[in-house]
């Protein structure tokens, strides 16, 4: 099967070249403690036997200087592909972002909370990033958004309105609490589905919970699927944030996607990122 693996991260040993500049000035745990290289990321894909990754800025150690990913995307073509983070409330955002991506990114992320970014911003959907999110549905430019569903889910429903053509994915599913109830989380995710440029990114922060649910997953996973469609889903492992290798990571995506019929699982695990990342080698 083609395995795409949509969402890792890499981090320099060498400072002197890519100094850190975490965004909220404060470096994330993973980052400090199990940095991995590009060359280290190629060679756990291979242990995986994961062919091709899309490198995701590991913002909580560069914020906004992209170089690294860039770097080791320029280094080995034939095997990444490079998200970076930019800011769509800048003046000239619109213009910077054609800019970036005919420089070396593939596609671009919005990290508005996180490990170091605990309160959920919603400058997302301010009327300055207008023109940004004008400029990414003009380019096709998928927008990865790491973003916390709840009371800024209106502001996604609401921008979602005014831009349906524009390419979000939604990382880790936007964090909806799986074990507090698989159903209600199920139902939360599922409304969202009537965007249509809307897609979620399936990682460990969800294979987890829904492993742990046992049985219950299904609560959770069928609503998702019959509402989004496997087309509209892709999986990534979040690796080094995650503390599994990458091998077992990939195990745990096939245990808890395990009923879902084959040729869904193969859109989910690859077909969907080569649709959102169409410069992904053949």
């Amino acid at each position: 099967m083609d395995i795409i693996d949509t969402h890792c991260h890499v981090v320099s040993a060498d400072l002197a070249h890519y100094p850190r500049a975490p965004l909220g000035g404060k470096q994330s745990g993973w980052a400090t403690t199990r940095p991995v290289t590009a060359d280290g990321m190629a060679q756990r894909m291979d242990e995986a036997g994961i062919a091709h990754a899309v490198l995701v800025q590991a913002t909580t150690a560069y914020g906004y200087d992209n170089s690294y990913v860039l770097d080791s995307r320029a280094q080995r073509p034939d095997r990444f592909l490079a998200v970076g983070t930019v800011d769509p409330l800048r003046p000239d955002a619109a213009e910077h972002l054609e800019k970036v991506t005919s420089g070396g990114l593939s596609g671009v992320r919005l990290f508005t909370s996180g490990s170091t970014v605990p309160t959920q911003g919603e400058w997302f959907a301010a009327p300055e990033s207008f023109p940004f999110w004008e400029k990414a549905a003009e380019l096709g430019v998928t927008v990865c958004l790491q973003m916390r569903l709840g009371p800024a889910t209106a502001q996604l429903d609401a921008l979602l309105d005014r831009f349906p053509s524009v390419q979000v994915l939604l990382d880790h599913l936007g964090y909806p609490d799986i074990a507090a109830s698989p159903g209600d989380a199920g139902s939360a995710v599922a409304k969202l589905a009537v965007h249509p440029g809307l897609h979620l990114k399936l990682t460990h922060r969800n294979l987890e919970p829904l492993h742990a649910a046992g049985k219950e997953a299904a609560a959770f996973l069928d609503p998702v699927l019959t509402s989004f469609g496997a087309r509209r889903i892709a999986w990534g492992s979040n690796l080094p944030a995650a503390e599994q290798s990458l091998p077992e990571l990939v195990a745990l995506a096939d245990e808890v996607l395990a009923d879902v019929p084959e040729p869904e699982r193969h859109e989910i695990f690859g077909g969907t990122a080569r649709r959102l990342y169409p410069g992904l080698p053949g």
